[in-house]
């Protein structure tokens, strides 16, 4: 479940043209929405990403709130390795 808070006039026109689109009953707003993210998605999709900044201070930022010592995380993350190379071998 996705929910954001956007501009009212833009919620307002995007609610007209869903149910222009979709009709007057249950759903249209969803399905509006779903077709209006995967537009995006598809576009967004092809565009190259380049990362600016520090990539350290960028893990560091996302691991902010791990309460795990650095050792056991590494640990962790082997066994979790482990655990997905094991499973993509044919035995």
């Amino acid at each position: 479940m996705i929910r954001a808070k956007i501009d009212e006039r833009l919620e307002r026109r995007f609610r007209e043209l869903a149910m222009k689109r979709f009709g007057y009953g249950k759903g249209a707003l969803s399905k509006a929405v779903e077709e209006a993210i995967l537009k995006w998605v598809s576009l967004v999709g092809r565009e190259e990403v380049i990362f600016e900044g520090d990539p350290v201070e960028a893990i560091d930022g996302l691991l902010s709130d791990v309460n795990i010592g650095s050792v056991r995380l590494q640990h962790k993350i082997k066994e979790f390795w482990m655990g997905k190379v094991a499973g993509n071998v044919s035995g």
